[in-house]
Parts: structure tokens; sequence; C-alpha cells
């Protein structure tokens, strides 16, 4: 059995993390040399900073030349609590997510009840302050009831403490609603995140329309319906001057719709999860449900064409997209499976198959999980400089493994990507100061 992590507890003296090479994307950092953490905040770093000037009672944490990076955060992830604790708890979210470096999740509405008051905000953050190993940041619902009909309060939930607002994966398909909501979103300084799906085109399609879906006799959903939404919201948004964010992206149209916005000065960006780019269509197979997402696994040429967004930066960020399931949500006629992938124990080695074949730098990378979430939510990490918060992931970049979904310290092991080979290794995390996973710790316990 695979020991819990804790929630972050008061940090207890200062930590000097040496010999490491030091990775701040923000900023373009990449040298070697030491970070020293104390009272929750980085108080100095760079290559003078060496255990022969460690304060004393310091704990020296030797890199032994592995990279140190902000902790990164994870833009959208569902966290199951309240009201599918079968799925995922905040305690193994947690766990998950700090064993793979990830310090701050950032939730999605589609709870049971939703989040679409000012209780359920504090609820969830409240709670996670109690359970949770890492950060939980709420997003809070457009809609009332995710109905796309009714706008929320969202100037009283963002008082509350959501950082964005989204109605998860239901689009805001009517175009009136959603001109409010950037109006008022423009007012606010708020984030609007739009899942690019328009639902009439989509209505009973389970994956992508083509040729796949016409061999397996599945209904498809065209690409189509993804540009459609996001070209007819990049004219609210230039209506409105709304801050609007496309939630992930999958096609070639999308990301081209969205580098043309962005060309003109719009505020707009976009977030895709790695099986956008590390998977295509033809990961379904014969039915394989544990591929089946939304927005669906798209050709080969979107994918080839998300990771040029990527590359050129057309794409913001990088997010897990972790949407717990259960064996029997799964288990089923593929029309009738849920959708979803547990992402978040895959989301860093899957993204740095990006560096290893030469794609994108790594500062470049760590950017879209770390720098760019925190500037897009406003907060405060994300950086790797003196006086930031003391989140951090200490990684070995070339080490390889195998995705075992077995040993998925999330509650739900939905993922196609089993067996699956891959380089990079958390190696520890730290969250406010602790060290909330230490890889050579674990083993020696579960020895």
């Amino acid at each position: 059995m695979t020991p819990s992590a804790l929630p972050p507890a008061a940090p207890s003296g200062p930590t000097l993390f040496a010999n490491a090479r030091l990775l701040d994307p923000a900023s373009g950092r990449d040298e070697h040399g030491g970070c020293l953490v104390n009272d929750g905040l980085i108080v100095a770093l760079g290559a003078d900073v060496t255990a022969a000037n460690a304060p004393p009672d310091t704990v020296v944490v030797d890199c032994q030349g592995n990279c140190l990076f902000p902790g990164l955060i994870d833009m959208c992830a569902t966290i199951g609590e309240p009201g599918a604790a079968h799925k995922e708890t905040l305690v193994s979210i947690g766990d998950a997510a700090a064993a793979s470096g990830i310090t701050t999740i950032v939730s999605t509405p589609d709870t049971e009840p939703v989040v679409d008051d000012m209780a359920l905000v504090q609820y969830i953050q409240q709670r996670a302050e109690l359970m949770s190993a890492v950060r939980v940041r709420p997003m809070a619902a457009i809609t009332k009831n995710l109905n796309g009909e009714q706008m929320t309060e969202l100037g009283l939930l963002a008082e509350a403490g959501a950082v964005a607002f989204t109605d998860a994966t239901r689009a805001v398909a009517d175009a009136t609603v959603m001109r409010r909501a950037l109006s008022y979103a423009s007012a606010k300084g708020l984030l609007i995140v739009q899942h690019p799906e328009e639902p009439s085109l989509a209505e009973e399609g389970c994956m992508n329309e083509g040729e796949v879906s016409t061999r397996l006799g599945l209904k498809g959903i065209p690409a189509a319906a993804e540009v459609i939404m996001i070209e007819r919201d990049i004219r609210l948004v230039e209506l409105t001057g709304g801050r609007y964010h496309v939630a992930q992206i999958s096609t070639g149209a999308a990301v081209d719709a969205v580098r043309r916005a962005k060309a003109r000065g719009l505020p707009i960006t976009a977030g895709v999860a790695p099986h956008h780019f590390a998977l295509n269509e033809t990961a379904v197979g014969e039915y394989r449900t544990f591929a089946k997402t939304s927005p669906p696994l798209r050709t080969e040429d979107d994918r080839l064409a998300v990771v040029e967004g990527i590359a050129d930066g057309t794409i913001d960020v990088i997010v897990s997209a972790h949407v717990p399931q259960g064996v029997e949500s799964k288990r089923l006629p593929f029309a009738q499976a849920a959708p979803g992938i547990a992402g978040l124990e895959t989301m860093l080695p899957l993204a740095l198959e990006l560096v290893h074949n030469g794609h994108i730098s790594l500062l470049d990378l760590l950017r879209t999980m770390t720098a760019r979430p925190a500037e897009l939510l406003g907060l405060p990490g994300g950086r790797l400089i003196k006086e930031a918060p003391a989140d951090l992931a200490l990684m070995d970049l070339d080490a390889p493994w195998q995705v075992d979904a077995s040993r998925f310290r999330a509650k739900s092991k939905n993922t196609p990507y089993d067996d699956r080979p891959v380089q990079g290794q958390v190696l520890r995390t730290m969250v406010a100061g602790v060290t909330v996973f230490d890889a050579h710790a674990q083993a020696e316990a579960a020895e």
C-alpha cells in the first residue's frame, strides 16, 4: 500500500535544496545552484546559495543536479468531493498531485451539488486545507446548476475565492448568456472558461466524427463543433472585452482560430490536455472506453496541430483534465460509457515527451504549467524567485519508468496509458515550505 501524503503543516525550519538545476520559466532562469526555503517562502537562490553559507539547523537536500522548479498548477481537475467520493476524495487527489509535482489544483464546479454559491466555494477551500496535501482553488459555475440559463453571482463567488468561472464539460450555448457573463467578467477582471463544443452538433456523439467512427459504427462529433463555438465566442469577446479561456482545445481549426484572435490582440487564451497531444482517435481501438474523452480524441493531423500550437505559444497552459471514473461507469458499451481520463499522475511525464522529442524547450514547457496558469488566475505561485511561496518540485528529467495504473495514488484508475514508457520522475514536492512527497522516503516505507 502506498503511504498517503499529509496536508501541509507549519514549516519546521529552513530547508536548502543544494546542487540543483534551478528553473524559473517566468524569468528564463536556468542555472546550477541552491534554493533556501524558510517560513513557507523562498528566501535565497542562486549559484552562491550553498550548504557552506546556510543558516544553522538547515535541512540540506542534495539535488544531485536534478531540476528544481515551481510546483505545477493544474488549471483543470475534477476533485470528486462533494458528491462523488467513491470516484475521488480530497485526500486521494492531494496524494496523487503531490507525487506528480503538482502543488495547486484548480477544481471544476461539476460536483454534487454544483459549485454555484459562496458557501460551496468556501466549503471546498476549507475542507481542502484540512484534507489535501496540496492547495485546491475552486472554479465556480457560470450558470446556476450548469443549466446554461441563469447566470450565477460571479462577483460574490469571486469574493468567496473562486479563481475563474466555467460550466465544466457543458458549453454555455446561449449566446446572450455568454455575452452577459463576458460583459460582467470584463468589468470585474474575471476569467470565463468555456468548454468548446457546440451542443447541438455534438449531441449523442461519443468520439471524433470520421473514418474511425464510421468503421466502429459510433456516432461522431465533428471537429466543426469545436471551432464554431470558439469563433462565436471570439465575436462576443470583441463585443464585451471579457477575458476568455478555451478549456481544452483539440482540433487544428480551433488552434488556428485562437492564433488569429491572439494576433488581433484579443484577451483569449487556451488550454490543452495531454491526451490531445499524446493520443489520436485510433487509441479508441476496438471500443476502448478509457480512451473516451470530452472533447474526443481527434485525427493525427489535429494532434500535430495541437503540438505546434503548444510550441508556438498559441496554447497557453497544459492541464491534467483529471476526470476520475469508477469501473462501473467505464465498463459499459462505448456510447454509454462516461468520458474522462485520470490524468494527474501522467500530466508531467506526457508533457515531457514534447521536450524529449525536441518540440519545445524545458523552460517553455514548464511555463505552461507554472507561470502561465498563475498569471491567468491571479495566483501567487508559479515562480522560482525570492519571496515567492515555497511550492516546489524536484525532478529527474531523464529517469525512465512505465505507467502502472495499479500504483496510481488517485482513487480512480481510468487511464489509456497503462504500460506506456515515459521519462521524467518527480523526486520531491514541497507546499508552503513543507515536504508533502518524497520518493525516496515513500520507497523505503513501502518496503
